[in-house]
């Protein structure tokens, strides 16, 4: 098992889901080599990367890059839209 497997960041989980860093590196385009170094500096994922990481293991934008996408939107504000749509 690699380093992903000590780590509690959203691109190792990302990185444990998907089953190790070649793999992961193959699915973003990078090495494993980066991937590694990447978690191991405690690295975000890379911006270019984050759709296509969200569609493959369901870890959404705002926890991989809450940078970027901001912070997660609260369930309540998507009931209330949606009641509100009704």
């Amino acid at each position: 098992m690699g380093i992903e497997s000590r780590l509690d960041s959203p691109l190792a989980e990302a990185v444990r889901k998907v089953g190790s860093q070649s793999a992961f590196g193959r699915l973003v385009g990078k090495s494993q080599t980066s991937v590694f170094e990447a978690l191991r500096d405690n690295r975000p994922l890379w911006p270019e990367a984050v759709l296509k990481v969200e569609k493959v293991t369901g870890i959404s934008r705002h926890r991989l890059r809450p940078d970027v996408y901001g912070p997660e939107p609260a369930a309540s504000a998507h009931a209330t839209a949606a009641g509100a749509a009704a």
